[in-house]
């Protein structure tokens, strides 16, 4: 099991792939803050990474979890889906993120560190 790392830099190619292999081997979960542009990556669980930000200051309201798989196709990469995501109090219902817009800031968040989505 591996631990959840904390990034405010995008990740290198190297990076990446260390923490595909920790954990599954074809992917990463990861966690974004859309108020402070940072990114945790790594770990089992969503909630892994979702402590780490807290304990670094973020806010709940603002992390939503997603999946990057880097060996599959161009626009194919991310799945936005974690229980993080479950907030009806917020408007999502379902461990997909369900809105456009926030699905947009978590996908221009995932380019930002991961570079092909």
């Amino acid at each position: 099991m591996s631990s959840p790392e904390f990034f405010e830099k995008p990740l290198s190619g190297e990076d990446i792939q260390r923490l595909v292999d920790a954990e599954f081997g074809d992917m990463v979960k990861f966690v974004v803050d859309l108020e402070r542009d940072v990114i945790c990556v790594g770990g089992e669980f969503h909630s892994d990474e979702e402590a780490v930000l807290l304990e670094n200051g973020s806010q709940q309201q603002h992390l939503w979890g997603a999946n990057y798989y880097p060996g599959r196709p161009s626009g194919k990469k991310l799945v936005y889906t974690s229980m993080i995501n479950v907030r009806p109090r917020d408007g999502n219902t379902k461990q997909e993120i369900q809105s456009p817009e926030l699905r947009n800031r978590v996908m221009a968040l995932a380019k930002r560190f991961f570079g092909e989505i």
